[in-house]
């Protein structure tokens, strides 16, 4: 190869473990990203008053990932098991949790006899209509929403049932110390191997023909052979005038088709530290003694705490179609305490009393991401393809959206995107 430059837009984990992997191959690699730090939608927090690392991204580990946790071992970080019970607020009473959907077998009949893949909403409509599947019907779109951030007007109902058959919502541990040490590890692999690493470096244009690659933003041009775009998929399925958008020179109007064909879902994760866990006390209006999870028909919708770590820490989560990438930090601080305190039966100035940190994440007003993870939308195979195909040996994509297996939206979906694209580069 006379001219082994790359360049890698984009520094998540697709993008970090791509880079050093190449140049450990011996291609001269160059990562361009856009925010002033890596990891991408892996964003463990310290500080801002919380007294231990709180992931404002990713946070758990789901299915077997075998290489997540074999960059966790190599970086010695152990993981654990989530702890506690599940609860749900219902009719006014807060009690341990039954199954979230009521009627899971007549569900995995149906499901499993299904030949044809079509829309959830489709499916739900085809199969449990009428005024007496209403619950079952408002259980699965929730889920689907909560948890996939799918749109069921949109999404595959074969791509769910494989999930929900292989039970990644079931086998959820989560990093001892978050993330963000996975993403050190892989840093560090990148420099020793020779990676250049520009943080704060936000491309905005790529401009390509057949063996040649420019991309321009604010921190400069820089140009290569080839290129590797890891972007998450809302950045490219934003309009070209859209802040943190892409614009291709020639312009590449299959790929803008076949981005806009997959679904991205967005999610707001609410960050609370209190000084004590005033859930599990007896005294309090509703007490929820071990709270691990809990759910309720509320503006914020899924609660969970850090058990086994006994840190008085709760984490609110609002996913799918209902999240405002609009709404200020401020708006959702306020949703989530108003959701607390309909939940527990305090009121909102005895939960701001208790407080002692806060964080507002909120992925889809993120330029840089546009979303949080993606579903799998009927027709996703073809679109797919279509991104997995490098653009006349010049320009080639990976990430978690381009992903096939049964851990999509995930860490392990980015790696393994990154690993299938390597020896196409090497």
């Amino acid at each position: 190869m006379s001219d082994s430059s790359l360049l890698v837009i984009g520094a998540g984990v697709a993008g970090l473990l791509a880079a050093r992997d190449l140049a450990r191959a011996g291609r001269r690699v160059t990562v361009l990203e856009a925010r002033d730090r890596v990891g991408g939608r892996i964003h463990t927090i310290t500080g801002d008053g919380f007294t231990a690392a709180v992931e404002g991204g990713a946070e758990f580990i789901h299915g077997a990932a075998p290489l997540t946790k074999a960059l966790l071992r190599e970086a010695g970080v152990p993981w654990h098991d989530t702890a506690g019970r599940n609860y749900q607020l219902r009719d006014g009473q807060l009690r341990e949790a039954e199954d979230f959907i009521s009627d899971m077998p007549r569900l995995q009949q149906a499901l499993q006899g299904l030949e044809h893949d079509l829309p959830l909403a489709d499916f739900l409509d085809r199969y449990f209509g009428g005024a007496n599947n209403a619950e079952l019907r408002r259980q699965v779109r929730q889920f689907a929403e909560g948890y996939d951030l799918a749109d069921p007007r949109r999404a595959s109902t074969l791509a769910l049932r494989a999930e929900w058959a292989a039970g990644g919502a079931e086998d959820s541990p989560r990093p001892v110390g978050g993330y963000a040490q996975l993403v050190e590890l892989l840093l560090r692999h990148c420099r020793a191997a020779g990676v250049t690493v520009h943080l704060n470096a936000p491309v905005h244009t790529v401009r390509w023909q057949a063996g040649h690659v420019r991309c321009e933003g604010p921190a400069g041009a820089f140009e290569a052979r080839q290129a590797l775009l890891t972007v998450p998929l809302g950045v490219l399925q934003a309009p070209p005038e859209a802040p943190g958008a892409l614009r291709f020179k020639p312009k590449l109007p299959g790929l803008r088709a076949a981005a806009a064909a997959l679904g991205m879902g967005t999610v707001v994760k609410v960050l609370l530290e209190f000084d004590e866990a005033f859930w599990a006390s007896a005294e309090a209006p509703r007490p929820a003694p071990e709270l691990g999870f809990v759910f309720a028909d509320v503006a914020m919708p899924t609660w969970w705490s850090q058990l086994p770590d006994p840190r008085p820490v709760l984490t609110g989560w609002l996913g799918g179609p209902g999240a405002d990438p609009a709404a200020s930090a401020e708006q959702l601080l306020e949703q989530a305490l108003t959701s607390l305190a309909g939940i527990f039966g305090l009121s909102e100035a005895q939960l701001r009393g208790h407080l002692r940190a806060h964080r507002v994440v909120n992925w889809g007003a993120d330029p840089w991401a546009r979303g949080a993870y993606t579903y799998t939308t009927v027709g996703a195979a073809a679109a797919r393809q279509v991104l997995s195909t490098p653009v006349a040996d010049t320009l080639f994509f990976a990430g978690e959206a381009l992903y096939t297996g049964e851990a999509g939206g995930t860490v392990e979906a980015a790696l393994s995107s990154a690993a299938a694209v390597v020896p196409l580069l090497q």
